[in-house]
């Protein structure tokens, strides 16, 4: 019987790294908080981005910090970032063979939102400060999603879903996901012709309240279309913006912070 996920999810320090997952299993994940880390203000403390113009020996030793309380510290040189474009091309690891690794590196960083990953140890990292950062587990591999507007709009989270289903031979039903710190619904306003087009994207789902969107409930309703339960669907309710010593938030810190992570990884 599968567990409700109230269990699953965690806080967890290692090596004075917090992460909010599941380090034990065959897929250790987690959403990182942003201290435990070497960099200086304003990136303080644990950022996890190359593109913020911190120094990159600190965001370096952040990221080896992460790996290592993952455990997948031996397997750095797997470590798969991709570019994040706010787009919907997700990237599919099927090999952990340091030529098939160059590959989805290179797909990677030509620009991706989400990444795919059957192939064991190889850890696979994606980067936020507002947007929503969505883990997909299933039995013998994950996706990690990034789902800012454009990708929520998009479906990315659901376009994930599809596509661990179709890599991995597990049915929608065998996935878990797990929606990460977030600016919640109650605090990100937009403007009325975003929230028409996000009424009219999913007419079955309260998208918010207003001018106020709530992305979360759009990606949820994203995972359904894609089959995966609602129940199985798990949203630590942190708020980016609220939880500001917690996480970083591009709009509670006026464009001008780190990039806090989720990562993901199956074990060998």
């Amino acid at each position: 019987m599968k567990s409700d996920g109230r269990d699953i999810l965690q806080r967890v320090t290692r090596g004075g790294v917090t992460l909010v997952g599941n380090l034990e299993g065959p897929v250790p994940f987690g959403f990182t908080e942003r201290t435990g880390g070497v960099s200086s203000a304003p990136y303080t403390s644990l950022n996890l981005g190359t593109h913020v113009e911190d120094d990159p020996v600190a965001v370096a030793e952040n990221r080896r910090r992460v790996l290592a309380a993952l455990g997948a510290e031996p397997f750095a040189d797997r470590l798969i970032v991709p570019n994040q474009v706010h787009g919907s091309h997700i990237v599919t690891i099927a090999d952990n063979a340091p030529a098939a690794v160059e590959v989805a590196r290179a797909e990677a960083t030509a620009g991706a939102d989400a990444v795919v990953c059957t192939a064991s140890d190889v850890p696979v990292l994606l980067c936020f400060a507002d947007c929503v950062p969505v883990v997909l587990v299933a039995p013998c591999a994950f996706a990690v999603v990034h789902s800012g507007w454009k990708g929520t709009v998009a479906g990315i989270a659901g376009l994930a879903a599809r596509e661990l289903v179709r890599a991995s031979g597990c049915r929608p039903e065998d996935i878990r996901a797990y929606i990460g710190p977030h600016i919640l619904g109650d605090e990100y306003e937009v403007s009325e012709e975003l929230m028409e087009r996000f009424r009219n994207s999913f007419p079955n789902t309260r998208v918010g309240e207003g001018r106020l969107l709530d992305l979360s409930a759009c990606i949820r309703a994203s995972l359904r279309d894609a089959g995966v339960a609602d129940e199985d669907i798990w949203d630590t309710g942190l708020s980016t913006m609220k939880d500001n010593d917690r996480f970083f938030s591009y709009r509670a810190e006026n464009g001008r912070c780190g990039r806090h992570g989720a990562i993901a990884m199956l074990r060998g």
